[in-house]
């Protein structure tokens, strides 16, 4: 498995918010109000995931007073964070697409003021939730440590 690049997030977030302003565009008019509150249980997931990568990556670099991590344990967290960062980088698409939609239609649109604020939160948790999932990838490299089979040679 490959870690996540930057680029592969950007380019997902790219299209969920033309998927997404496409579609709000057609069923705005039919969508109830977003509440203000909704995006901000990706803020505990990404809260969640940055205490565990501090955990691991501690536990990984076999820090003194620290257990080490089973392999098993590591590769779950990978997993994770992978998931958590291609949930992440999605709806920040989705939450941009919404916002796209609704600045232009505050005038016009009742509801468009309250949903462009919900959006914004929105991006902002979404794309706190990619970073987290990075961060938690990034906690679970292995240190790139000498090998002790290996010979050092004078200079």
């Amino acid at each position: 498995m490959r870690f996540t690049r930057v680029r592969d997030l950007a380019g997902l977030a790219l299209v969920a918010t033309l998927v997404s302003w496409l579609v709000i565009r057609q069923v705005y008019g039919d969508l109830p109000p977003f509440p203000a509150y909704v995006p901000l249980s990706l803020v505990v997931l990404a809260v969640t995931e940055i205490v565990l990568g501090w955990q691991l990556r501690s536990r990984i670099r076999r820090r003194p007073g620290t257990v080490p991590v089973q392999p098993l344990l590591a590769a779950r967290a990978v997993a994770l964070a992978k998931a958590t960062s291609l949930v992440g980088a999605a709806a920040a698409g989705f939450w941009a697409g919404l916002l796209l939609y609704a600045v232009p239609n505050t005038a016009v649109l009742t509801a468009a003021g309250s949903d462009s604020r919900t959006a914004v939160v929105g991006v902002v948790c979404a794309l706190a939730v990619a970073g987290a999932g990075l961060w938690l990838e990034d906690c679970c490299r292995t240190p790139n440590l000498p090998d002790e089979d290996q010979q050092v040679r004078p200079a």
